[in-house]
């Protein structure tokens, strides 16, 4: 198997069947074989039935925790190279094989990929803005995620000890990986996810703004594992 998309589901229904359709016609651009593995979490609605007609592959992992749901999905999949994706978002045709493109040119250890709101606002294109010129100047990626399995194992996968961030804590100690090896993280040039805008919708399209400059105690704390208040609100 060349690549295992992995695919994080709690209660994902509404969102799950546009995200695997994505990724079915990615797979009719890419000459080589493909797996989906959706892990369900504390799943009561139809996510499982819409997962396995469109071909892919469920299995169960109900904790609370992103970190331990992901790693269940990469150590259930086969894939040499590992690529993950959240539930509400939309690969665009050409992600798989410019993942196989970027990995096989031995220039790079991974990386992120180009982030699409389904809607804009000003206080989501704002968000969108700061998180774009952080990522350019800490040269960061984000999104969905992709390396070789081999360099997910020797880093430890994701962080279970989190509770947030541990898509930072991630991308953070693949970059320091790839140094040592002398490769870079890379945002692929070609392709983007589309994401939903549910927490914009839930939250307000200034949520961001104001969790981190009025609560960003409980951030401290959510990250520093003395809360989980905020991770249980937002996740």
């Amino acid at each position: 198997m060349r690549i295992s998309v992995i695919i994080p589901a709690h209660n994902e229904e509404k969102y799950i069947g546009n995200c695997l359709d994505s990724i079915n016609k990615a797979k009719e651009m890419f000459s080589k074989e493909v797996e989906i593995i959706v892990v369900l979490n504390r799943c009561t609605d139809k996510t499982e039935q819409i997962s396995l007609s469109k071909n892919a592959k469920v299995i169960k992992e109900d904790s609370r925790n992103l970190s331990k749901i992901r790693n269940a999905g990469v150590k259930a999949s086969t894939g040499e190279i590992i690529a993950t994706i959240d539930a509400d978002s939309i690969m665009s045709p050409d992600v798989l094989f410019e993942i196989d493109k970027a990995l096989t040119s031995e220039k790079y250890i991974g990386g992120g990929i180009k982030i699409k709101p389904e809607r804009y606002s000003v206080g989501i294109f704002l968000t969108y803005t700061i998180v774009n010129f952080l990522m350019f100047l800490t040269q960061m990626s984000a999104g969905l995620f992709w390396l070789y399995r081999k360099d997910f194992d020797m880093i430890g996968g994701f962080n279970e000890k989190l509770s947030i961030a541990e898509d930072i804590d991630f991308v953070k100690r693949l970059k320091i990986h790839g140094k040592k090896r002398g490769l870079k993280l890379r945002k692929l040039p070609k392709g983007n996810i589309i994401t939903s805008c549910r927490k914009f919708d839930r939250f307000g399209d200034w949520h961001v703004f104001k969790f981190i400059f009025l609560e960003s105690r409980k951030l401290r704390q959510a990250y520093n594992k003395q809360s989980s208040e905020y991770a249980d609100k937002y996740f």
